[in-house]
Order: C-alpha cells, then structure tokens, then sequence
C-alpha cells in the first residue's frame, strides 16, 4: 500500500463525462443521468483500502445528507482487478448492497475516466456544483486510520455549505490521502505520460 495524496485537478474544471456499469443494476449510466440539481460529488474509491475503509460509514451518511439538499453522490472503483479481484464487480456489489448504499457504486474497467479526473488515491473526493463546475477537491477531513482524530467530515462538509449558499470559497483545500490507484500494467499515470 503505497501511501498517495491527490493530483487537486484545479477548481472550475468541467466534470468529465462518463459511460460506467453500474455494479448492483447491472445498467451503464451517465455523469448526465446521474449528477445532481444543486451539485455531484464524486468518490474514487474501493473495497479494500483501509482509507476507504475507515471513512465508509461516515461516508454513506454524507451521501444521504447532501441528497436532500439535491447534491447527487456517485462512487467509481477504478482499481485494477487483475491485481485486486476484492475489487471486482461481484465484491462491489456485495459491499453496496451490504452498507446499504443510496448512491450507484460504479466500475471504471478501462481506468479512462480515473485518467479524465486524475484521481490518485482512494479515496478521492470532486464536489462539482450545478453546472458540474468543479468546486471542491481533497480530503474528507484529517482522519486516517490509526491517528485518532475524529471523523467529523469538515472539509468536505464545508465546502458543501459554501457551495449551496453560493459563495467563494476562502478555506485552504487539502489534499486527500490514501491508497494508490492500483493501475493495470501500462495504464499507471507515469507509463502512459
């Protein structure tokens, strides 16, 4: 596990658009089907990683809360799962149906939109705004596994609350720290580049 802190692709970037299967329906959405009427937050993310791990809970009730403010959240798994089957799309499913997510877990085979956002690590959060304008990018708060701060998700909370009101947001934006994307052999950011 190779410990990563995201690329922060610069705010105002457009959403990329993207095609993805949907692991618990079986169906291909898109960022357009899925984003949402105030905002759409974006989560690279996976099964296995302890980072991931350690914030799902908080996580799923995020997803639940800015829903009802109509801020949409959709999670891609991106890693490769010729080097990690426990992220396949049998796993992913299990985990969605598990933890009882209200978002659609999605997976990203080919890693092109992992390169279209330039997602890191996992976890890795984009909130865009209404018009998919990216207005957030970084960590969830200064949690992590085996440092004994709360998770309290206030970054990423914050960022949330400014964005409804529409105001600029005057907040420091860290980055996120995780696990590295587990890229399939020629697709890693460094050999494609």
């Amino acid at each position: 596990m190779a410990l990563t802190e995201s690329y922060m692709l610069p705010l105002q970037t457009k959403a990329p658009e993207f095609s993805l299967t949907n692991v618990v329906s079986g169906q291909k959405e898109t960022l357009n089907q899925l984003k949402g009427n105030s905002g759409t937050l974006i989560v690279f993310m996976c099964n296995h990683c302890p980072y991931v791990v350690h914030l799902m809970d908080a996580l799923v009730e995020t997803a639940k809360e800015f829903s009802e403010k109509d801020v949409n959240t959709v999670a891609i798994s991106s890693n490769s799962i010729v080097s990690h089957p426990q992220d396949g799309p049998v796993e992913m499913k299990s985990l969605a149906l598990t933890k009882n997510f209200t978002f659609p877990y999605l997976i990203d085979k080919t890693q092109k939109v992992a390169h279209a956002y330039k997602a890191a690590c996992t976890p890795d959060f984009y909130l865009f705004d209404a018009d998919l304008s990216l207005y957030y990018r970084g960590r969830y708060d200064d949690s992590r596994p085996g440092n004994d701060n709360p998770i309290t998700g206030k970054d990423l909370h914050t960022a949330f609350k400014f964005m409804l009101k529409g105001e600029q947001m005057n907040q420091m934006q860290y980055p996120s720290m995780g696990c590295n994307i587990k890229w399939d052999v020629g697709n890693s950011p460094e050999e494609r580049y």
